[in-house]
């Protein structure tokens, strides 16, 4: 019988979704058909509780270690991690974000796994010279490293500091279509649940509100072409640090009743059809997935002009405009609110084919095949 190849993924904490159409560390576990692979999640800190579902992999670990243990030296979390490893004989280790990678860069000088594999998924994860450092120092022939996006790669390349043109790719992210479709409610149920009038025009979106989303900015522009669109609301699903700001805005504009903050919803996927159009003010990211899960709704979208949107933006035909800028935001939507229903759903339609042809889920868990395989090919061969 042939021996299945052993792989890990190592998260820094638990947050297994109830859907994974945009998991996409349980897409990369559902990538790897079990007749092959043996997939083990593991995750530093925390652990599902009730009816918190579980991952897909075969089997998951907890590791259950405090905010202190992995701070400073971590000497206990990184022995038991090295004895966890050392004991089950991992062929691959997937690492999301900084603090497992960092802690694989170290222990891998002892534990030799053939293959280790970084994920970056926001644009200055690296921006810190310590962090840095420990890649250029650290990375050896066993490490590839993933930017969610073009942007991210280009800007890990960019560093020269242990990562290259030949141990770093962009996959970019991307959602399951079918899966975020079902799991939508149709407009007048989705408009219903959240109260909002079967006439109204709405732009909205779905995010944690936090100031790097660019709320306030949206808010302000809004107010700009409230008189001019009576019929108009806008709608901000979450939360976040800024929302008691956000709703001290509105007040302070005198937009009650047009702005509406109803915080956080379970399974907040389910509304996006109540939306006219879909916004996205903000000031940087990795690669959003909440832009794919709006374009998924069948909605025309306007976003921030910022590296990580551009392509898919322009390529959808939505609006580009420049973060912060509120002049062009008001412009932006003043132009969508301006035109027929009918034609909105056709700007809608041409998001909905672009986000199928280049952003499916089927080439992203390829994607990821394809990276263990040569490089794990690419290892076997030179140790020859």
């Amino acid at each position: 019988m042939k021996r299945r190849i052993k792989v890990l993924q190592l998260q820094p904490d638990f947050n297994v979704k109830h859907h994974s159409f945009a998991d996409l560390a349980e897409q990369i576990v559902l990538s790897l058909p079990a007749s092959d692979y043996e997939v083990v999640s593991a995750f530093l800190k925390g652990r599902p509780a009730g009816d918190d579902p579980v991952s897909r992999a075969e089997r998951s670990v907890y590791f259950d270690f405090s905010d202190a243990q992995l701070k400073g030296a971590r000497l206990r979390a990184l022995w038991r991690l090295f004895r966890f490893c050392r004991e089950e004989r991992f062929d691959v280790v997937i690492c999301n974000r900084f603090k497992p990678v960092n802690m694989m860069l170290l222990l891998n000088r002892w534990l030799r796994i053939p293959l280790c594999i970084g994920i970056a998924h926001n644009l200055g994860d690296y921006e810190r010279s310590y962090r840095r450092r420990q890649v250029s120092l650290r990375a050896d022939a066993h490490w590839r490293f993933v930017g969610v996006s073009a942007a991210v790669r280009d800007e890990l390349i960019g560093y020269g500091s242990g990562f290259t043109p030949q141990n770093t790719v962009a996959i970019t992210n991307a959602i399951d279509i079918d899966q975020a479709e079902s799991l939508q409610l149709d407009r007048d149920a989705a408009r219903q649940a959240l109260g909002l009038s079967a006439t109204a025009r709405v732009i909205g979106t779905i995010g944690r509100q936090v100031p790097v989303k660019g709320y306030r900015y949206l808010v302000q522009a809004f107010a700009r072409i409230a008189d001019r669109h009576a019929d108009a609301q806008l709608i901000l699903i979450g939360d976040g640090r800024e929302h008691a700001g956000l709703k001290d805005e509105v007040a302070r504009l005198g937009l009650e009743g047009r702005v509406l903050l109803p915080g956080m919803r379970p399974y907040a996927m389910q509304y996006v059809r109540a939306f006219d159009v879909w916004i996205m003010p903000s000031l940087a990211e990795g690669f959003p997935l909440a832009l794919l899960e709006g374009m998924s709704g069948r909605l025309p979208v306007i976003a921030s002009d910022i590296p990580s949107m551009h392509e898919l933006v322009a390529g959808a035909e939505g609006l580009l405009v420049p973060p912060t800028d509120v002049d062009a935001l008001a412009e932006a939507m003043d132009c969508y609110l301006a035109v027929s229903p009918d034609e909105l759903r056709s700007k809608g339609g041409r998001c909905y084919n672009y986000l199928k042809a280049h952003h499916g889920i089927s080439e992203y868990r390829a994607a990821y095949r394809r990276l263990i395989e040569s490089g794990l090919r690419a290892n076997t061969e030179g140790e020859r």
